[in-house]
Parts: structure tokens; C-alpha cells; sequence
């Protein structure tokens, strides 16, 4: 058996939530590097466990894969309940939870298979890409958007922090993650300026400083950047 968690994942990718949940769990993993677009010989890397090819995918110490980011932070949360990384199978607060966990990739995360390669869906056409690209830009801001709108009620009547009260979910590290990808956090802080306080202050959370050195540095006026 293998003593440790495998993570296939790469660099600002969609393993680094992951990555931090383990990080914050005081977790042992390994990390398989394999940015799969990159090309097929990355994707290889991923082919025995995920035969999508995509990261994340998690190798826990029992040998079972699970693949899917939001997936693999309920489960992380849910076997390590003593850390209150999501709400309780009893809280009131776990609805919601499960909602928004699933709402992150089904309305948002998906949309960056098309991004980060518009000509999947749009052809060879570059005038026709760029359209894709500023419509999908458009369409990440509506959701967050959205989210903040039913999020700030729930934010006011519980207080705390978080997005979901006083402790730190898989949820906020969904969202910190996912917010600095495209079209970057510039234009997540305009239209959710409540869930920008508190991914803001999972950046600046002590005991992941050197995590998001490592695997999400900031560089400087990152949050700035445009829509592209």
C-alpha cells in the first residue's frame, strides 16, 4: 500500500485546491507533474488513471483513484472530518455547499476546456476564436457574479470569514483557485466583491505562504491583468 496520496497535477492548474486541501490536512503526496496540454506525452502521464487525460486525478494511500476537483475535495473533506474543511453530513450549511462545489465546475471550471484552446469549438478561424474567448470571459464574470448574489444573503446571516462562516472549506480553496485563471481576478473582485474578501484572505493565509509560492506564485500585478 502506499503510504502517501498521489496527485496528478500541475502548476496553477486544477490540482492546486487539491493540493492545498492535502497541504492544510498535513497530508503526505507526492505530486506526478503533467500539465496534459502540453501535449500527448504529458497527457500519458494521466492515460493509467484518468482515461480523459486531464488533471486532477488522486491516488489515495488505500490504491482507489478519484478524479474530478470538486470530486476529490468533498471526499478529502468528508474523510477528514476533524479539520472542518466542509460542513457536516447534519449542518444546515451542507446544501449549499454541495451546490456551489458542483456549481464551480459545471458553470465555470468546464468553460476553460474551451479557453485554453478555442479552436475545439470555434475552428481555425482567429476572429471567430477571439469572439469565443471574450464571450466565455463574459460568461465566467456572470457566474461569479451570480454566486456572489446568492452567496452575500447566506455571508450576512452566518458571518465568519468564509463563504460559509468561521472555517476554511474546500470551497474557499475552489474559489481562490479558480478565480485567478481567466479573466483573472481583476474582474472577479468587480463583480464579487464580497467573495473577493475572502479569497483575499485565503492568499494570505500563514499556513499556505510557501504552497502558493510553490505551486501558484503571485507575481507581481497578476490581479491586474486583462480578460484574455
Amino acid at each position: 500500500m502506499n503510504p502517501v496520496y498521489t496527485i496528478y497535477g500541475a502548476l496553477g492548474s486544477g490540482s492546486v485546491p487539491v493540493e492545498a486541501a492535502l497541504t492544510l490536512l498535513g497530508q503526505s503526496y507526492d505530486v506526478v507533474e503533467a500539465p496534459t496540454w502540453e501535449g500527448q506525452a504529458q497527457q500519458a502521464k494521466v492515460a493509467g488513471v484518468n482515461p480523459l487525460r486531464q488533471i486532477p486525478a488522486l491516488v489515495t494511500p488505500d490504491g482507489e483513484t478519484i478524479t474530478e476537483s470538486a470530486a476529490i475535495l468533498v471526499w478529502l473533506a468528508d474523510a477528514h472530518p476533524t479539520a472542518r474543511l466542509a460542513p457536516s453530513l447534519d449542518s444546515p450549511l451542507r446544501a449549499q455547499f454541495l451546490r456551489w462545489m458542483i456549481f464551480i465546475p459545471a458553470s465555470i471550471y468546464s468553460l476553460f476546456w474551451v479557453r485554453d484552446d478555442p479552436s475545439r469549438l470555434a475552428g481555425p478561424d482567429p476572429e471567430v476564436q477571439a469572439r469565443v474567448k471574450a464571450a466565455t470571459a463574459e460568461r465566467i464574470a456572470d457566474c461569479w457574479g451570480m454566486m456572489e448574489s446568492q452567496l452575500a444573503p447566506l455571508m450576512d446571516d452566518h458571518g465568519g470569514d468564509y463563504l460559509l462562516g468561521h472555517d476554511l472549506s474546500v470551497l474557499d480553496l475552489y474559489v481562490a483557485v479558480v478565480s485567478r485563471w481567466g479573466p483573472r481576478r481583476k474582474r472577479f473582485y468587480e463583480v464579487a466583491p464580497r467573495m473577493s474578501q475572502v479569497v483575499r484572505r485565503v492568499d494570505a493565509d500563514p499556513r499556505l505562504a510557501g504552497f502558493w509560492a510553490e505551486r501558484f506564485p503571485f507575481v507581481e500585478g497578476w490581479e491586474n491583468r486583462g480578460a484574455a
